[in-house]
């Protein structure tokens, strides 16, 4: 009977051994699910923040695309109120109207300054083929080479990054 009670006491602690065993085997499949579950997780999130990322860029080209587009079909109305501020006046009627254009003009460059597009500075600076057309050469050796003598039409650049419109300039050689 002795025997038999210590091989009842070898087999249950076997099988608490194996229990055991068991038990810590299952313990390292949920510790693996587990770090795969997270692993997926972080990638799902960095993926997330990527896409987030990526749409907020694209959304600013798009405006950025749309101001610009918008703004080269105004440009010449701009061009033809500064062609009339140009015209000489003597008239009493002929002043008032040129000062009701000049008004004009000021809102119409207020709202290129809001949506932040400005004019190339061009007259007296070196000529930038990134900013500047060169529709005309002159030869003058009082003046540096490749230098702008003359603005004819004025561009203008958006955010100081991209060009909505080129000026276009007489450049000396």
């Amino acid at each position: 009977m002795a025997e038999n009670l210590e091989n009842e006491v070898k087999e249950e602690a076997c099988d608490t051994e194996q229990q055991a065993q068991e038990e810590m085997s299952e313990v390292e499949k949920l510790r693996a699910q587990l770090e795969e579950q997270n692993d997926k997780y972080l990638r799902l999130m960095a993926e997330y923040d990527n896409y987030q990322k990526r749409s907020q860029r694209e959304k600013a080209a798009r405006y950025a695309d749309a101001v610009i587009d918008t703004a080269e079909k105004i440009l010449p109305i701009g061009d033809n109120l500064e062609r009339a501020l140009a015209t000489e006046v003597t008239s009493e009627d002929a002043i008032k109207f040129k000062e009701g254009i000049e008004m004009v003009m000021k809102q119409f460059n207020d709202c290129l300054e809001k949506l932040e597009i400005t004019p190339i500075k061009a007259e007296g600076e070196q000529f930038d083929p990134n900013l500047h057309n060169a529709v005309m050469h002159i030869e003058d050796d009082s003046i540096d080479e490749n230098t702008v003598v003359e603005d004819f039409m004025k561009g203008y650049i958006y955010k100081n990054e991209r060009v909505v419109r080129h000026s276009m300039v007489k450049v000396a050689n």
